[in-house]
C-alpha cells in the first residue's frame, strides 16, 4: 500500500469516527438545509489536495463533463466559484458584441421579478441594463406570465428568471414569449437542480430549456462543493463566449497548463496588436477569473453521483409534508407545482392569512428549534440597496402591480425538505405547525 493509499484509508476511518451524525431525537434543532455527504467527498478532497494542483484541473474537467451528461447538454458545463458568479457570467455572455443585433447593451431592458434572490437581478443593474419587474403568482411563487406582454418594450432584450424553491416557472409560456419576440431566456436554476419540465413532447431538466442556465453549489443547495456554481448551454457560440468571460476574457481556448493547443499561438492578427502576438494574452472580452479550485470540483464529483438520490429524497420529503399539512388548507395556502413539471424541491413554501399570523407561526417554529426562511428578498425594491439606486437615478421599471410580491414579503415563509431529513423530523415540523395554529 502506498503512502497515499494509507492516507486516504485514514480519511475514511476519520469520517466514520468523527462525521457520522447521531440519530435525530425530539428537541434537536431541525435546520432548513444541511450538507449531506459521506467518506467519498472527504477522500476526493484529500486526494485532490495531495496532488496539489490547486487550480482547476482534472477534477474540474471530470465534473464539467459529468454535469453535461447528467443534464443532456451539447456543450460541457462551466464551473464557477458561486451561483451568483454563474448568474453574472450568464448575463454578461449576452452582452458580447459578436451577438450582433441580439447583444444586450447598456440601457436595454431585461424582464425579471423582484420576489426572489438579489443576484438574479444584480448583474443586470451592474452592467447598466434596466430590470423590468413584474409580479408573481401564489401558490406557485413564480412569474405571472400574463404580465409579460405588458412589460415588453422596444428596448427589451432578455428575460432572466429563477425557478422558485425548485418549482419550475411556466416554461412553455415564457419560452413562447421569448421566441415570438426574439428575446434571450436565462434560467436561474440555482434552487432547482434536478427539476424537470415537459415541453415539446419531451421531459427536460430545467436550466436546459432556455438559452443559458445557472446552478449554485453553496451548502444548502441540491448538492454542494462548499462554494461553487455552474453555467451551461447547448449553444456553442454562447459556450465559447461564457468560457472567455470566465477565464479573464481571453480569446485563447488552451486548457489550464497547456500551451499552443490550437497550433496557431504566434501567427494570428487580433485587433490592433502586432501580427503574431502571443494568443494566450489576447483578450476578446472584459472578463473575470471566476474559476473554482480542483479541490472544490473533487467534492462536487462525489456529490454529483448522489444527486439523483438527493432529488428523489427532496420530492418524497415535500410530498410527506404536504400530506401532513393538508388538514390546514383552510388556514394556510400550501404550495403547488407548476403544471407539466416534476420539481426537485428546495423548500416548502407557506403563505399565512396575515403578517401577524406569519410572525406568530414563525416565532413558534423557531422557538421549537425548527429553522424557517423568508422567500429571500421578499420584494427586492424595498431593500436599502434600492434606496441608493433611487438617489443615484439608476434605472429600473415596474410593470403592473406587485401585490403578490408584497403579500409574500409580509405573509410567507418556508421550511426545508433537504435529503438529510427523516420522517420524524418532518412529523415534528407538522406537529409544531399545528400547535402554532391552535
Amino acid at each position: 500500500m502506498t503512502t497515499k493509499d494509507k492516507i486516504l484509508e485514514l480519511v475514511r476511518q476519520y469520517y466514520r469516527e468523527s462525521h457520522i451524525k447521531p440519530e435525530y431525537k425530539d428537541g434537536d434543532r431541525i435546520p432548513y438545509a444541511a450538507r449531506v455527504y459521506d467518506e467519498n467527498e472527504m477522500v476526493n478532497l484529500v486526494d485532490s489536495a495531495l496532488e496539489f494542483w490547486l487550480t482547476a484541473g482534472r477534477w474540474c474537467d471530470k465534473f464539467e463533463k459529468s454535469l453535461q451528461d447528467f443534464l443532456g447538454l451539447a456543450c460541457p458545463a462551466l464551473l464557477v466559484n458561486s451561483g451568483s458568479s454563474a448568474n453574472l457570467l450568464a448575463f454578461m455572455t449576452l452582452t458580447a458584441p459578436e451577438l450582433g443585433d441580439r447583444q444586450v447593451r447598456r440601457g436595454d431592458e431585461v424582464i425579471t421579478v423582484a420576489c426572489g434572490f438579489p443576484t438574479t437581478v444584480t448583474p443586470i443593474i451592474n452592467y447598466g441594463a434596466v430590470p423590468v419587474f413584474v409580479d408573481v403568482t401564489i401558490p406557485q411563487y413564480n412569474v405571472d406570465v400574463s404580465a409579460l406582454e405588458n412589460a415588453l418594450s422596444d428596448k427589451t432584450k432578455a428575460v432572466m428568471l429563477a425557478h422558485t424553491l425548485g418549482n419550475p416557472f411556466d416554461l412553455k409560456a415564457v419560452k413562447d414569449f421569448c421566441d415570438r419576440h426574439g428575446l434571450w431566456l436565462v434560467e436561474d436554476n440555482c434552487d432547482a437542480l434536478g427539476s424537470r419540465y415537459s415541453i415539446g413532447g419531451k421531459e427536460r431538466y430545467t436550466g436546459t430549456i432556455g438559452d443559458i442556465g445557472t446552478s449554485s453549489f453553496y451548502p444548502p443547495h441540491h448538492m454542494t462543493m462548499g462554494e461553487g456554481g455552474a453555467v451551461y448551454t447547448s449553444n456553442p457560440q454562447l459556450y465559447r463566449i461564457a468560457k472567455s468571460f470566465r477565464d479573464w476574457g481571453r480569446d485563447c481556448v488552451c486548457p489550464s497548463g497547456t500551451d499552443n493547443f490550437c497550433k496557431h499561438r504566434f501567427d494570428g492578427q487580433f485587433g490592433e496588436l502586432p501580427k503574431g502576438y502571443d494568443h494566450k494574452y489576447v483578450y476578446s472580452h472584459f472578463g473575470y477569473n471566476l474559476k473554482v479550485t480542483d479541490m472544490q470540483a473533487a467534492v462536487g464529483c462525489a456529490q454529483l453521483e448522489k444527486l439523483p438520490s438527493f432529488v428523489e429524497k427532496r420530492k418524497g420529503n415535500w410530498k410527506y409534508l404536504r400530506d401532513r399539512l393538508g388538514q390546514f388548507e383552510s388556514k394556510l395556502i400550501l404550495p403547488e407545482a407548476c403544471p407539466d413539471s416534476d420539481p426537485s424541491w428546495f423548500g416548502f413554501m407557506i403563505t399565512c392569512g396575515s403578517g401577524s399570523d406569519c410572525a406568530r407561526i414563525v416565532s413558534h417554529l423557531e422557538g421549537s428549534g425548527i429553522q424557517t426562511r423568508r422567500l429571500f428578498a421578499g420584494n427586492l425594491m424595498k431593500h436599502p440597496c434600492f434606496d441608493q439606486m433611487r438617489k443615484e437615478g439608476i434605472g429600473y421599471r415596474v410593470s403592473g402591480s406587485l401585490d403578490n410580491t408584497d403579500r409574500i414579503m409580509n405573509d410567507s415563509f418556508w421550511v426545508g425538505v433537504y435529503p438529510g431529513m427523516t420522517e420524524r423530523m418532518l412529523d415534528r415540523m407538522a406537529e409544531m405547525m399545528a400547535e402554532a395554529l391552535r
